[in-house]
C-alpha cells in the first residue's frame, strides 16, 4: 500500500498541476477492480467461523443441560407418535436445525460485526422460527413432545446465545480499539463531507471502519491532497484515477457515498455495477445526524427511491407507559435502596454542620419550575460561591454550571458524588411526576436564561435522573456535546432506548467516569 501512495504522489508531482487549475468536467472512469474478491479481510470470515463454532457448542450444551436435567443422563423416554425418537436423536435435530436457521437468518453476516442491535434482533428469530418449526412438524405427524424439554431448552440456548454473542462483540471491541479488524473505506464524494465521516469513524472505533482514501469524481485535474486527519496519510484522489485504483491507493474493502450529486443518476448506476461481485461492500450516507434508524423509512415513489423521516418522538415521551415505568421503578428502587438512603443521611448529618438534604429550584418540563431534591454534598451557603467559582474557571457563559475539583464539597460528598449516590434522593422527585428516571438532566433557571432556540427543545420532556449525555461521559463533556446528545434523547425516544441508558448508568456509576 505504500509503494501505492508513494507512486501516486510522485505522479501527482511529475503532472505539474495545482490546486486550483483549470478543470474541465468528465465522467468518472469506473474500471472494475482487477481482484474481485481478494478486497474482502480474511478475519472476517475467522470471526464468523468464531461464532458458527460458539453457537454450535451453546446449543449442544443448553440441549443437554435441558434433556439431563428433564430426564437424567442416560435418557430412555422416547418421543410419542409414527417416529418415535429418543430424546438424545431428537436433541441432535433440534441444535442442528436450530444452528442451521441462525445461518439462515444471516446472524453471522459480517456487516452485523459491531454495535448494532439487528445481530440480536436475528438470533430471536432464528430461535423463535426453530422452535415454530418443530411446533408445526410435530403438530403435522402427530409426535408427543416432553413440554417440560422444550421448554428449558430453548429459553436457555436463546439467553445463552445473546450472551456469547455480547461477549464476543466485547472481544471485538478491544481489538477495533488496538487497530485490528477494521474495515478500510475509499469514501466517494466531497473533501468536506469525508473528513467528517472520518472524524465519526476515528471517534467510534467499536464500528470497525477507518477511512484510508477519499476519491471526488468530478474533480478532473491532478492535485496532491490529503484528508486532514491526524497520525495517517488520508489521500484525496481526482478523477485522474479510476476507482480500482482509487481502492488499489486506499486498499479499501468498503466504500461510502456521500453525495449522489457529485457522481449523478448514471454514475451511481455504473458505480453499483462496476462494485457487483467485487466483495467491496457499499454505502451511501444519508447525511442524517443522530437520527435514530426506526425513524427512517425507505419508500419508493414515482421510480425513485426515498429515505421517509418520521417526526420527533418527544411527544410519545410524555404518554402513561413511561410515567408508569418511572413511578413503579421510584417506588421499587426506595424500597430496595432504603438502607443505603439511610446510612448516607446519617453520614453527611455527622460529618459537617447544616441540613442532610439540599433542595434547589431546577427547571422541568415545558419550563415549570420544581424544587429537586439531593443528599447535601457541600458545606452549608454553598451556593452563594457558585458565581465567583464559574468566573475564576472561566465558563460563566455556558449554560452548564459545573465546577471541577471543586472546594465547596465534603469529604462525605466527594464520595456520594463518585457513585452518584447524592442523586438517590430524586427518587422523590420522580415518585411525585416532577422527574423521570431517565431524560435531560434538569438545570437552573440561570442556565435556561442561556438557552438558545435549540437547546429550549429539551424542555419538552420531564428531565431525568440519569441521561444519554450522563453515560456518554458525564461532566467531562463540552455543553455543545451534551445539548447534541440530549436533543437526540428527546427527538428519538423509545421505551428501550431508556432501558439501555438506565443499565449503561449503572456501568457509568460504578466506575465513576466523568462524576465530579
Amino acid at each position: 500500500m505504500t509503494q501505492q501512495i508513494e507512486t501516486a504522489r510522485k505522479e501527482r508531482r511529475q503532472s505539474g498541476d495545482r490546486r486550483g487549475g483549470p478543470s474541465r468536467r468528465r465522467r468518472p472512469r469506473f474500471d472494475r477492480p482487477a481482484d474481485q474478491h481478494a478486497a474482502r479481510d480474511a478475519w472476517e470470515h475467522r470471526h464468523a467461523a468464531r461464532l458458527a463454532a460458539t453457537d454450535l457448542i451453546v446449543l449442544t450444551v443448553a440441549v443437554l443441560i435441558a434433556m439431563i436435567t428433564k430426564f437424567g443422563s442416560a435418557p430412555e423416554e422416547r418421543t410419542n407418535g409414527p417416529v418415535g425418537l429418543n430424546y438424545a436423536e431428537l436433541g441432535a435435530i433440534i441444535v442442528v436445525t436450530w444452528w442451521l436457521s441462525l445461518i439462515i437468518y444471516r446472524s453471522r453476516d459480517q456487516r452485523l460485526f459491531g454495535d448494532d442491535a439487528e445481530e440480536y434482533r436475528r438470533v430471536i428469530k432464528a430461535t423463535v422460527f426453530t422452535f415454530s418449526l418443530l411446533a408445526i412438524v410435530s403438530l403435522l405427524i402427530k409426535a408427543d413432545m416432553s413440554r417440560g424439554y422444550l421448554a428449558l431448552a430453548f429459553p436457555l440456548g436463546g439467553a445463552v446465545l445473546l450472551v456469547s454473542r455480547k461477549l464476543w462483540r466485547v472481544w471485538l471491541r478491544k481489538q477495533r480499539y488496538r487497530g485490528r479488524g477494521l474495515s478500510r473505506v475509499l469514501v466517494i464524494g466531497g473533501a468536506q463531507s469525508s473528513k467528517s465521516i472520518s472524524d465519526s469513524f476515528d471517534k467510534n472505533k467499536a464500528a470497525g471502519y477507518r477511512v484510508t482514501g477519499v476519491w471526488v469524481p468530478d474533480r478532473n485535474h491532478v492535485m496532491t491532497e490529503w484528508l486532514d486527519v491526524p497520525h495517517r496519510f488520508v489521500p484525496v484522489i481526482g478523477t485522474e484515477r479510476s476507482l480500482s485504483e482509487a481502492l488499489a491507493i486506499s486498499n479499501a474493502n468498503t466504500v461510502v457515498l456521500t453525495d449522489t450529486e457529485h457522481l449523478g443518476h448514471e454514475g451511481l448506476r455504473d458505480l453499483v455495477w462496476q462494485l457487483e461481485s467485487a466483495g467491496i461492500d457499499l454505502m451511501v450516507a444519508p447525511n442524517l445526524v443522530d437520527v435514530a434508524g426506526s425513524r427512517l423509512h425507505m419508500r419508493g415513489v414515482a421510480g425513485m427511491s426515498f429515505l421517509h423521516l418520521e417526526e420527533p418522538q418527544y411527544a410519545a415521551a410524555g404518554t402513561w407507559p413511561k410515567a408508569l415505568f418511572d413511578r413503579a421503578g421510584a417506588a421499587f428502587l426506595i424500597v430496595m435502596l432504603s438502607p443505603l438512603l439511610i446510612g448516607s443521611a446519617i453520614a453527611v448529618k455527622l460529618t459537617s454542620p447544616g441540613a442532610v438534604f439540599f433542595h434547589q429550584e431546577r427547571i422541568g418540563r415545558d419550563g415549570t419550575a420544581f424544587r429537586m431534591m439531593k443528599f447535601r454534598s457541600m458545606r452549608s451557603g454553598a451556593d452563594a460561591e457558585l458565581q465567583a467559582l464559574l468566573v475564576a474557571q472561566g465558563t460563566a457563559d455556558k449554560p452548564l454550571f459545573k465546577i471541577s475539583n471543586d472546594p465547596r464539597i465534603t469529604k462525605v460528598g466527594a464520595f456520594l458524588r463518585r457513585f452518584s449516590i447524592d442523586e438517590i434522593p430524586q427518587l422523590f422527585n420522580v415518585l411525585k411526576g416532577d422527574m423521570s428516571l431517565v431524560g435531560p438532566r434538569p438545570q437552573q433557571a440561570a442556565e435556561v436564561e442561556l438557552y438558545d432556540d435549540k437547546a429550549h427543545r429539551r424542555l419538552r420532556v420531564r428531565p431525568g435522573m440519569t441521561g444519554l449525555w450522563q453515560v456518554s461521559g458525564r461532566s467531562d463533556l463540552s455543553w455543545e456535546e451534551a445539548i447534541r446528545l440530549d436533543m437526540s434523547y428527546v427527538e428519538n425516544w423509545s421505551m428501550t432506548a431508556d432501558l439501555i441508558i438506565l443499565w449503561r448508568t449503572v456501568r457509568a456509576v460504578l466506575g465513576s467516569d466523568g462524576a465530579y
